[in-house]
């Protein structure tokens, strides 16, 4: 079972909503589930995880739209938002580094001279190319290897089987902030219009007699 994680970036002034705001079903959903800000300054990025994937195959963030009555900056607009899924591991470590769920490819074309292992179960993987020059490249502990030493290897062939079986799943789409008073008031145009309308082509009816 792999675990999964999220991220929402959300339009600014949109925000986490606190625990009194978030109706019981959502709660109920959401048991287990420890969703925060990414920080105090970007409180409109959310994140989430990491959480067991098999029991939260859905995730729900509870928002709070702002109110443009009291927000100036804040229009009745339609706002892009971003959303992110991670299933598994990450494939890199902060620092820029591969982590040991990927495919390491050789650095360089040539025959496998050495292949010796650590105390700590990471494979080091010497290769010389035809000038004779060698190269060595770790691999890290728990990958299984697919060459063996005196195999001939091409540049970025892989030298392990690629254990990775999550990813990463992200999508765009859009908000609309939108206030109930302007719907039921283009509701009521719309029906006055129509109304109108009908009302023109009674009186047509009525001068054609």
């Amino acid at each position: 079972d792999l675990n999964v994680g999220g991220i929402l970036i959300l339009p600014k002034g949109f925000k986490l909503a606190s625990s009194s705001q978030i109706p019981k079903e959502v709660k109920a959903k959401n048991k287990g589930v420890f969703i925060s800000p990414y920080s105090t300054e970007f409180d409109n990025i959310l994140v989430v995880g990491p959480i067991a994937g098999k029991t939260h195959q859905e995730l729900i963030f509870p928002v709070v739209a702002p109110d443009p009555s009291t927000n100036s900056d804040v229009k009745y607009l339609t706002y892009p938002m971003y959303a992110g899924a991670n299933r598994g591991r990450g494939q890199v470590y902060p620092t820029g580094e591969k982590s040991n769920i990927n495919a390491f490819g050789a650095v360089q074309a040539g025959q496998i001279s050495e292949i010796s292992t650590s105390e700590k179960g990471e494979s080091t993987v010497t290769i010389i190319d035809a000038n004779g020059t060698k190269a060595s490249q770790v691999i890290p502990a728990g990958l299984v290897l697919t060459v063996k030493t005196g195999d001939s290897v091409k540049v970025d062939q892989p030298l392990n089987i690629d254990p990775n079986v999550g990813g990463f799943g992200q999508e765009e789409t859009e908000l609309v902030l939108q206030k109930p008073a302007r719907i039921i008031g283009y509701l009521a145009f719309c029906f006055c219009v129509l109304l109108t309308q009908v009302f023109l082509i009674i009186k047509k009816k009525q001068f054609e007699k």
